[in-house]
């Protein structure tokens, strides 16, 4: 569907409020949820002043009201990492009693091992990639995809007619996937070094002793920014299913002022590589393709 325009030329935009997603405040300002947890303590304290308020004096029953109330109007209203309380503590209690075993194997106690005199090993964890082409074609529960190394465009700085047709062209592109895609946004820690080494290297060529100069203080700023700071950079990665829809997939976000590129094998190694680990810069050079021998050895 083509964008429509008003009599500016620019196109029709709507304004959607900030609380779309907040649930509805019943009554008192509380919603369904927290009138829940609240009602259901309270109907909880009742019963059971009910049947045991003979047992202790009224005021020490108030003295334990106290905190109990102040407990559930805790959990009933407030919010830990962008979640409520209650779900949050659901959370919590579910990964406590979830099992710790985080690679495939047969868990046994540490006594029964010890009485039986082997050693408790977990197995190699497999990851659902089970292949890398040379040419770049990640296998996965047995297809093949491709992964796309895209560049960002400035959507804010275009004009509204340019940006109603960007959207209309990322629209396209989402239409014209048969098969189920993956849009992976990471930032990472970008390592300044060899970019300063670069420049180092290079400075001796300047004819001008200025520019030699402006060079040697250019690298030092690299080399005190990577030291001082935690420079990141934005990876973004396309994942599609199969060759055609990869080059499709390139043709049209390269319409849209992307830079989008098919990763070969050793890119694919290199990016995976770093979603394992990635808190550590990544590794100078090539990566070899898991099950392809290394022919060649790079000397420093």
């Amino acid at each position: 569907m083509s964008p429509k325009y008003d009599e500016t030329g620019g196109p029709y935009t709507a304004r959607i409020p900030a609380d779309v997603g907040t649930p509805d405040k019943i009554a008192f300002g509380l919603t369904f949820r927290q009138l829940g947890i609240i009602g259901a303590a309270g109907l909880a304290a009742w019963l059971l002043y009910r049947q045991l308020g003979h047992v202790l004096p009224p005021m020490v029953w108030l003295v334990l009201a106290v905190p109990a109330a102040a407990v559930t109007v805790v959990v009933a209203l407030g919010r830990r990492d962008g979640l409520p309380l209650d779900v949050w503590l659901r959370h919590g209690l579910t990964l406590s009693r979830a099992t710790k075993l985080h690679a495939p194997g047969h868990a046994r106690p540490l006594s029964l091992a010890a009485v039986a005199g082997k050693p408790v090993v977990p197995a190699p964890l497999r990851p659902a990639a089970t292949r890398i082409s040379p040419a770049g074609a990640l296998t996965a529960d047995g297809v093949d995809r491709r992964l796309i190394a895209c560049s960002t465009t400035n959507v804010g700085l275009r004009s509204g007619e340019e940006q109603a047709g960007l959207l209309d062209g990322f629209g396209r592109f989402l239409n014209a996937l048969t098969a189920p895609a993956q849009i992976v946004v990471a930032a990472r820690r970008h390592d300044l070094t060899p970019y300063a080494q670069k420049v180092i290297d290079e400075t001796p060529r300047l004819a001008d002793p200025a520019l030699r100069e402006a060079a040697d203080d250019y690298a030092t700023f690299l080399l005190e920014l990577d030291a001082t700071r935690e420079p990141l950079r934005r990876q973004v990665l396309a994942v599609v299913a199969g060759d055609h829809a990869a080059a499709a997939a390139a043709r049209t976000l390269s319409g849209l002022g992307v830079e989008a590129t098919t990763l070969d094998g050793p890119a694919v190694t290199a990016a995976l590589a770093a979603a394992v680990d990635p808190y550590q810069p990544p590794v100078s050079g090539r990566r070899a393709v898991p099950g392809t021998p290394i022919t060649a050895r790079r000397h420093p």
